[in-house]
């Protein structure tokens, strides 16, 4: 019979990978913690994520080997938790690991206290002794003879955490951001950027999107030339690499490499929405093709993967299949030519680097050594069409075989974050590109989370298989505010407004610290960890507060509502030294800087023809120009009270161009409005 712990009873794929484990896991919960207390025993606190590959290692050499479970059934109380669902139990047990090891990463192991104090610390462990890591049968003996036998030492090194922790939490408010503190975070990355083959730094590489982001706003409002190329050597460099899928689209999580060419084959939502921004906007600025071009196919990669049927999105694709990591995505070279024919198969192999001893473990990940496909017409003797044409029949015929194989996982919880990142992405994206496709793709996600992760009114964080849990963190309410502001950005309906100043107070009423300001990552009707965090660095997804920030800059730029003027100082004074120790560490909130610190625009649209101008405007990269249509002047005066100053002309569409909330004598020419627009 199959041993089946708690965790069967759990909605988390992550959770439910465990569920037939020998181990006796319990979910976090009072349950755990109770029969931890009473029956003395310390905690083994195991977080991951389903698309995790050292997690699947782990489990499969130690936690489903019946010895392993043994001992930990025996002396430990084993809870499993899914990062994803619980990133308020991760951040901050992921904080202890740092401040203990000096590094981090997943899975995430920690011992505790029945009281949830933490006093060893770790990542992955091999079962047995191997190199420098030692294995977690000697790790889990040690460890239990501290809890028993050591209490001096546990209770030193419970202090000396608690005191570390106590740190990370204290803030001084300050001022004195500046234009050169936007600067010093463009200089930093500049320091760091990979001149050879683009990204930061020259081990392994991540997309880092927020970086681009940033980089791209501070290129059009200081016209420095180097911070487009940075992105455009960066985007290129990917494109061509495996961290691209070739055939299927869409990004990988990261490279083991700098060259960005053996990817660590997972795909993750948040990623491919930050990325998708960086294609438009990229292509806004550029004119590209080439962007548009990959904009296109990435969402066709999210429609075709990771869009579910009522309109949300799921979260992640795993690197693994049938417990081989990149086996669905790499190829043999005999198996280009079992599926093509000779010449296409000789035309193929050449353009992406397919050779017979292969790139990755005997097999071959596909890139592009160079992009430029007219270098092969003399060696073919085909015209660049022909081989476009030939390569692209080719990658369908070779995309058919790849579907025949086993799918690897694919982690179908909708989380409201980073569903809001992928909206507001599709709403840009569908603003630049003119697509109602795409616009339709973001209006749906957005209509699942108003519909199915609302419980008794409260936001939740997850949903899955008709289940909507835990309430929603920071994250998701600054995430969603931004998804509604793109998405009236995108097409000026003014709900999407209205819910985007809606959602904001939301998040004040639940997140916002009304001692010292800035927002906690927990809401204060919700579980409350052993410290309060609250975070502006940005890792993989942009934090919180910085992406508030951001929206606050935007809304109070088009409303005029000092409330929201004074909520971003308030942000910027608690966490100016953050700031200010490390600006490129919080580029989501450097683009609210950009916003305050540079001219901005507003522009007031009224009249029938409103819609035909915004398209015309959306054609422009204008991050600091802000847009307010309607029919008539007085839709919004409730909303942006400055509006009634400016009125319409019955019959005529007007058009304000206005700086500082006093704008210029209207006009009803839209070529003279863009002129005046791109002259501020």
């Amino acid at each position: 019979m199959t041993h089946q712990n708690r965790l069967s009873q759990e909605k988390s794929p992550y959770l439910l990978q465990h569920a037939n484990n020998p181990i006796d896991w319990y979910p976090w919960g009072e349950e755990a913690f109770n029969k931890a207390e009473k029956e003395d025993k310390p905690i083994f606190l195991s977080i991951g994520y389903s698309t995790c590959h050292w997690c699947h290692v782990m489990a499969h050499e130690s936690f489903e080997d019946e010895g392993v479970a043994r001992y930990m059934n025996d002396h430990y109380v084993a809870i499993k938790v899914d990062r994803e669902e619980r990133p308020d139990i991760d951040s901050v047990y992921m904080k202890i690991c740092q401040m203990m090891t000096g590094q981090g990463g997943w899975p995430l192991t920690i011992v505790m206290t029945p009281e949830k104090r933490p006093f060893f610390a770790g990542t992955y462990f091999p079962k047995e002794r191997r190199q420098q890591l030692p294995g977690l049968v000697d790790v889990l003996s040690h460890v239990h003879r501290i809890y028993k036998e050591d209490k001096n030492q546990l209770a030193d090194i419970e202090k000396n955490v608690k005191a570390a922790l106590d740190k990370t939490i204290e803030r001084e408010k300050g001022e004195g951001l500046s234009k050169e503190t936007i600067d010093q975070a463009y200089q930093t990355l500049e320091q760091r950027f990979d001149l050879v083959f683009g990204g930061f730094g020259t081990g392994q590489k991540f997309p880092q999107a927020q970086n681009l982001l940033f980089l791209l706003h501070y290129y059009q409002v200081t016209k420095t030339k180097k911070a487009l190329y940075m992105v455009e050597h960066t985007l290129v460099n990917m494109i061509k690499g495996g961290i691209w899928d070739q055939l299927g689209f869409g990004f990988s999580r990261y490279t083991v490499d700098r060259r960005w060419k053996t990817p660590h084959f997972e795909k993750m939502l948040y990623d491919n929405a930050m990325l998708l921004m960086v294609l438009a906007s990229s292509y806004q600025i550029t004119k590209k093709p080439f962007y548009k071009e990959k904009a296109l196919q990435l969402v066709t990669f999210i429609k075709a993967e990771m869009t579910a049927e009522e309109g949300g999105f799921y979260s992640a694709i795993d690197a693994d299949s049938e417990g081989e990591e990149g086996k669905y995505y790499t190829w043999t070279f005999s198996e280009i030519y079992d599926h093509l024919d000779e010449e296409t198969a000789d035309l193929f192999v050449d353009v992406y680097g397919v050779s017979p001893r292969g790139n990755f473990e005997g097999k071959n990940i596909l890139y592009l050594p160079q992009l430029d496909f007219s270098t092969y017409a003399a060696d073919y003797g085909l015209s660049e069409e022909e081989i476009v044409m030939t390569l692209s029949q080719a990658c369908q015929s070779l995309l058919a075989v790849r579907k025949e194989r086993v799918y690897p996982h694919l982690d179908d919880k909708v989380l409201t974050s980073w569903n809001s990142l992928m909206i507001a992405a599709l709403s840009q994206a569908a603003a630049v590109f003119q697509d109602t496709d795409m616009l339709e793709m973001a209006k749906k996600a957005l209509l699942f989370i108003e519909e199915k992760l609302y419980e008794n009114g409260r936001l939740q964080a997850r949903y899955r298989q008709g289940e909507a849990k835990f309430h929603a963190y920071l994250d998701d309410y600054a995430f969603l505010s931004w998804a509604y502001l793109s998405l009236y950005e995108a097409g000026a309906d003014r709900k999407n407004l209205e819910k985007a100043m809606a959602t904001c107070r939301e998040m004040e009423d639940l997140f916002w610290d009304t001692e010292l300001g800035g927002f906690f990552f927990s809401g204060s009707d919700s579980e409350q960890m052993i410290v309060q965090e609250k975070e502006v660095v940005e890792g993989g997804l942009p934090s919180g507060n910085s992406i508030a920030s951001f929206v606050y800059a935007k809304l109070a730029l088009m409303t005029a509502h000092s409330h929201y003027e004074k909520r971003l100082n308030e942000l910027l004074s608690i966490f100016n030294t953050d700031i200010k120790e490390a600006p490129a560490s919080t580029p989501s909130l450097m683009r609210s800087l950009l916003l305050t610190h540079y001219p901005s625009q507003q522009v007031l649209v009224f009249g029938k023809e409103k819609a035909r101008f915004l398209e015309k405007l959306q054609t422009a990269y204008l991050p600091n120009v802000v847009t307010l249509l309607a029919d008539d002047a007085a839709d919004l005066a409730d909303l942006a009270p400055y509006t009634s100053d400016y009125p319409n002309n019955p019959g005529q569409t007007m058009i304000y161009v206005c700086q500082n909330f006093t704008c210029q004598r209207p006009t009803t020419d839209m070529q003279e409005a863009m002129a005046q627009i791109l002259e501020g």
